[in-house]
This record gives structure tokens, sequence and C-alpha cells, in this order.
């Protein structure tokens, strides 16, 4: 009989100690969204987090009508929205840069090229919806007779 609070202490310890380690260990997946919003923040001038709702951080800027980071979708790991006017400006094409290569850790340069390429062969020839990939980035640029925008997307497998 004195064997047995012997056995138990050592397992429930260890028990204790799994337990601990299982509620301390790993942060939940928005906290990743909220610190790549907080990073943008940090390193854009002007730009603001204006409000969270699950896995979507809306950001405020003003070169920018509309702004918004999208976390883990059906066919994306991660999403960057940003809406102007139907002619953009020099300002929304370096926000779009600076944030895409602080979102998607890839040169400044290649999402400005990215980007405005894609914004610029929208038209007459092509409509008012492009479709394009450009350095393992999905853009998609559409456009109204007010506004045009871009959803700048990285697959889940890459």
């Amino acid at each position: 009989m004195a064997l047995r609070p012997q056995i138990r202490r050592p397992t429930l310890l260890a028990a204790a100690l799994t337990l601990v380690a299982a509620l301390s260990a790993s942060p939940a997946r928005a906290d990743r969204c909220e610190d790549t919003a907080k990073e943008l923040k940090n390193q854009i001038d002007g730009l603001k987090i204006s409000m969270n709702t699950g896995n979507m951080v809306y950001l405020t800027h003003p070169a920018a009508k509309e702004l918004s980071l999208g976390c883990r979708g059906r066919n994306y790991s991660i999403e960057l929205y940003a809406k102007t006017d139907r002619k953009p400006k020099p300002e929304f094409f370096a926000l779009v840069a600076s944030a895409g290569a602080i979102i998607f850790t890839i040169p400044k340069p290649d999402v400005m090229t990215g980007s405005s390429r894609c914004i610029k062969r929208m038209g007459l020839l092509r409509g008012d919806k492009v479709s394009m990939r450009f350095r393992r980035l999905n853009m998609e640029c559409t456009r109204t007779k007010t506004e045009a925008s871009i959803v700048v997307t990285r697959g889940k497998d890459e």
C-alpha cells in the first residue's frame, strides 16, 4: 500500500506540467493577423487600425478609400485589399507596395511592379476585371466608373 502514493505523485506532476504547457504554448490564429496589422501600422506612416473582426482587420490610410487585411480564407493564407479612385495616384501604389512587402515578405519593387501592371492593364482591350500572377502572388484588379481596387493574395500551398 505504501507504493501507490509514490506512483501517483510523479504521474500527477507530469499531468499538471503537461496541462500548463498546453495552455500557455500556442497563441490563437487571429493573433498572427493582429501582429501583421500592428507591424504594418508601425512601419507605414499614416496607417491606422480601425476595426478587427475575426479574420479581417480593417485599416485606414489617406492614400486609399478602403484598406483591409484578410487572414486565412478557403484558397489563400493571407490577403491584402485596397481601393482608391479610378485613376490611382503614386501614393496608392507606394502604399500597396509597402504593405505587400511586409505581409508577403518579398521585395517592395516587385509588389510595386505587379500592382501597377495589374491596374494599368484594365481598359478597352482587357475589360474592367484583370487577374494575373506575379512573383508567386495572385492579383485581381477591378474598376467601376469611379473606383479601382486590387486584391493581392498568396495561395495556401506557397
